[in-house]
């Protein structure tokens, strides 16, 4: 049988980690070409913006959940975070994320499970196109949290259709006593050169602090 082609389609079917690894391994290569230019991916540099409107000096070290080639962390460092490690569960992406040098660290981690960083490591946590369809679910917030210093800005975009339907709002609701300043808004995933059956997609963008 023919190897899907790695595209968004293929992306929102996956069903397992294992499934992320294999899709984004042959992807990774061609991913900012193929999908990020073509698509008008606009998502990251949202994501970064939004982090930069609500930032403070002691909201470095920031961990970019779900890295990818890096195009949020690249949109930060061009807004001045100079410290920002990056976590996401193919290394191939990460080693194009490497190439882009705007990262302090990168490593590899599956946000169904434990990963690895300490208790209260980082000032800031961002994260755009990894709670989607097929992709990583709610709880992986505990773990977030658990890696967050008291006070730590969230960032963290949301596909809004999976928002409900896979319990975002019950998961925030469930750590309300762990954060403060929770804030909902929605951003465009795509710009208008997105192809129609994606262009109207919108995130919905959690921002909040850790308490």
């Amino acid at each position: 049988m023919a190897k899907e082609k790695p595209d968004l389609n293929a992306a929102y079917a996956l069903q397992t980690p294992q499934d992320s690894v294999s899709l984004y391994r042959d992807w990774a290569e061609t991913y900012d070409q193929s999908f990020a230019e073509q698509s008008d991916y606009a998502y990251p540099e949202t994501i970064a913006r939004v982090f930069s409107e609500h930032a403070r000096i002691a909201d470095d070290p920031v961990l970019d959940v779900g890295a990818g080639t890096g195009l949020v962390g690249s949109a930060l460092a061009r807004r001045g975070n100079r410290t920002i490690d990056g976590a996401d569960i193919s290394p191939e992406m990460l080693a194009v994320a490497r190439s882009k040098k705007a990262y302090r660290a990168l490593f590899t981690c599956d946000l169904t499970q434990r990963i690895s960083p300490g208790d209260a490591t980082y000032g800031g946590i961002v994260s755009a196109g990894t709670f989607t369809h097929g992709h990583v679910g709610p709880d992986a917030f505990d773990e977030l949290v658990r890696v967050a210093r008291p006070g730590a800005l969230f960032v963290l975009g949301i596909n809004a259709e999976f928002f409900d339907a896979r319990g975002f709002g019950r998961k925030l609701a469930e750590i309300g006593p762990h954060i403060v300043g929770l804030n909902l808004r929605q951003y465009p995933i795509y710009g208008q050169g997105a192809d129609k059956a994606h262009r109207d997609d919108k995130a919905s963008v959690a921002i909040f602090r850790k308490r």
